[in-house]
């Protein structure tokens, strides 16, 4: 049975891909970093039918946490074939339902720093962390969940559909989320792993006070896609079929 790794899993997408996984025989590590919220989500899908669950407490921002949580995943197992880099957070405070975007001269460092503590570094610490477990799997894949709206090319543009929608942190974190996934999939590109940056569709979740467009199974659907790819599939790409239907495939 594969293990499977997704931070940020008690709820939302997180919890969505779970779900999916398990149906397909997976052995998934919820990671959440609240893990009360982890066992409840645990105790949810074990009602559902879905056994092969394990709640993992993890908090991406704390170094702590992480090495905790690599020695109760390595307590139990000797690799780890799937890492999903789901947690994140947008920072974004609303007025009503009008998100309050953060702007590039009025949002001083201290927001840009509890947002890329998630989206980055919290990324960083996870991958590090795991990459000897996911060294010993034959198909080794990290998906690092980002955001279309971090494509620089796509922001650039004036023809964008969103390009008025300048978020200057978020957007900018899922940028430097990019970045990272470029380097790791070149240092990583003489080995069997695959990695990439996956952008799921606008999802109505609480992240965006449920203001997206597609349901959670589309878009957890959406990221297993890229997720679930045999050694001849693609890595250090950057995917989301809500901007390229054919492929997927966007541009940085």
């Amino acid at each position: 049975m594969k293990k499977v790794l997704i931070t940020g899993a008690n709820k939302g997408i997180g919890l969505e891909m779970t779900r999916q996984l398990a149906q397909k025989g997976y052995y998934i590590y919820m990671g959440s970093r609240n893990l009360q919220n982890g066992l409840d989500a645990v105790h949810q899908l074990n009602s559902e039918g879905l056994e092969s669950i394990e709640s993992i407490e993890l908090d991406v921002t704390n170094q702590d946490s992480v090495n905790a949580a690599r020695a109760r995943i390595g307590s139990k197992t000797n690799s780890l074939d799937i890492l999903i880099n789901n947690a994140g957070i947008n920072g974004i405070e609303f007025d009503g339902d009008t998100p309050l975007m953060h702007t590039a001269l009025g949002t001083g460092p201290d927001k840009f720093k509890e947002v890329y503590e998630v989206n980055v570094f919290g990324v960083i610490r996870t991958t590090q962390a795991f990459i000897d477990l996911l060294q010993q799997s034959s198909e080794p894949r990290i998906v690092n969940v980002s955001s279309s709206q971090g494509s620089l090319t796509l922001h650039s543009d004036p023809g964008y559909k969103y390009y008025k929608a300048k978020g200057a942190v978020y957007q900018s974190s899922k940028s430097a989320l990019n970045m990272y996934t470029i380097a790791l999939a070149f240092e990583l590109r003489n080995t069997n792993f695959k990695v990439n940056a996956v952008s799921p569709p606008s999802t109505a979740t609480d992240f965006n006070h449920y203001l997206g467009t597609s349901s959670v199974q589309v878009g957890a659907e959406h990221i297993l896609r890229y997720t679930l790819i045999d050694n001849n599939g693609p890595t250090g790409k950057f995917f989301c079929a809500d901007n390229n239907p054919q492929t997927g495939e966007i541009p940085w």
